[in-house]
């Protein structure tokens, strides 16, 4: 296959989880299932139709309950709904896929938020989430997957990261107990290093969603965690990786001189909100990455228009949290964006509340692929 001259990629946190369609009553992923099935869902409809408007060529879909078949999960949704216009759209076809498990409701066994009490889901998950998959991830391609080479975090242990932000309580002990901090991973999700074959060329698809850094306390265990969350990615980018391995055992990180792009909803700005901004800051901002311009909405600045950074917002609750950032190495920007189209526009009312689709947008970047440097 020939290599191709420009790639659209994507980021969009669908809020495809369990609580979004069913509020009282059981949760879990068959509740998914079933309006995945359906094929009528009119907010997974919403979600399709901005997907089939924008017509990545990679996305990553945040917020999408795992589950473990894929004719009951991701193919039901490609099926079912992108593979069936929306509100008019032109439909999509991803014959390649990626999804694995995530720590989100995977219980610790632990006291996690030193409450007390042992809650198998929730807070004393591994990562917050009341069932094993809870806010899960899926990456969508129209081009081959290397499966063989895909690298997945899921169970790196956050002690082994030099310079970790220590989580303390108020008597400067240690807020974990020595046992669970032994086994404490990193990711509240999972990191993903996903090689998508372009043509003659491999893309590394650099994935996460790092937990929110509120809905703590004084102790601001989940600040820390998304702050190394993200910084993992600066260091595994940056040659600073000797202390990194993964779940089959290999340790490091990327090849110097790859081609990668970093997707996720980072939950952190650089500018705004609860997180520390020195991690975002380094990776938005690092000199391997192509990280101007920012991408823009119309919807987002007058969404805000008494914020000077509102057109860079990518969620409803006024911050940039989600982002497509493709290496300076192999890539040149030919134009980026927020979906996020101002009243009157063709699929405003598509944005317009969680219910509709999201509180997130979708966010992407098209790129001239170019040669790499020797």
């Amino acid at each position: 296959m020939a290599t191709p001259k420009q790639l659209t990629i994507a980021t969009f946190n669908v809020s495809m989880e369990s609580e979004n369609y069913q509020p009282k009553g059981p949760l879990g992923p068959h509740v998914l299932v079933k309006e995945l099935q359906s094929g009528t869902n009119q907010q997974i409809r919403n979600i399709a139709a901005i997907v089939q408007k924008t017509a990545p060529d990679i996305i990553l879909l945040n917020e999408f309950d795992y589950i473990k078949d894929p004719q009951q999960g991701v193919q039901a949704f490609l099926k079912n709904y992108l593979a069936v216009s929306q509100h008019g759209q032109p439909v999509q076809h991803y014959p390649y896929f990626y999804y694995n498990t995530v720590n989100t409701g995977q219980p610790s066994g632990f006291d996690l938020n030193n409450d007390g009490n042992i809650d198998t889901a929730r807070e004393d998950a591994w990562g917050f989430g009341q069932y094993p998959g809870h806010y899960g991830m899926v990456l969508l391609s129209k081009y081959p997957i290397d499966h063989a080479k895909i690298r997945t975090f899921q169970h790196f242990k956050w002690k082994d990261m030099p310079g970790y932000l220590a989580t303390k309580k108020a008597d400067a002990s240690p807020w974990y107990s020595e046992a669970a901090w032994q086994q404490m991973p990193l990711s509240s999700k999972s990191h993903w290093d996903v090689p998508v074959l372009i043509g003659d060329e491999t893309l590394h698809v650099l994935v996460s969603h790092p937990t929110p850094p509120v809905f703590d306390g004084p102790e601001d265990r989940n600040g820390h965690r998304n702050h190394d969350e993200v910084r993992f990615w600066v260091d595994y980018i940056s040659g600073k990786s000797d202390y990194i391995y993964d779940d089959q055992g290999q340790r490091g990180g990327l090849a110097q001189g790859a081609r990668f792009v970093v997707l996720g909803d980072l939950n952190s700005s650089a500018v705004e909100g609860d997180a520390f901004r020195d991690a975002i800051a380094a990776l938005s901002q690092h000199p391997l990455i192509i990280h101007q311009p920012i991408p823009a909405s119309v919807g987002g600045a007058k969404h805000s228009p008494n914020n000077p950074h509102a057109k860079h917002h990518t969620a409803g609750w006024r911050m940039r949290a989600d982002y497509v950032l493709p290496s300076e190495q192999g890539f040149k920007l030919l134009n980026n964006g927020v979906f996020w189209p101002a009243a009157g526009e063709p699929l405003a009312d598509l944005v317009q509340s969680r219910g509709a689709t999201s509180d997130h947008r979708l966010v992407f970047a098209t790129l001239e692929i170019v040669p790499l440097r020797q």
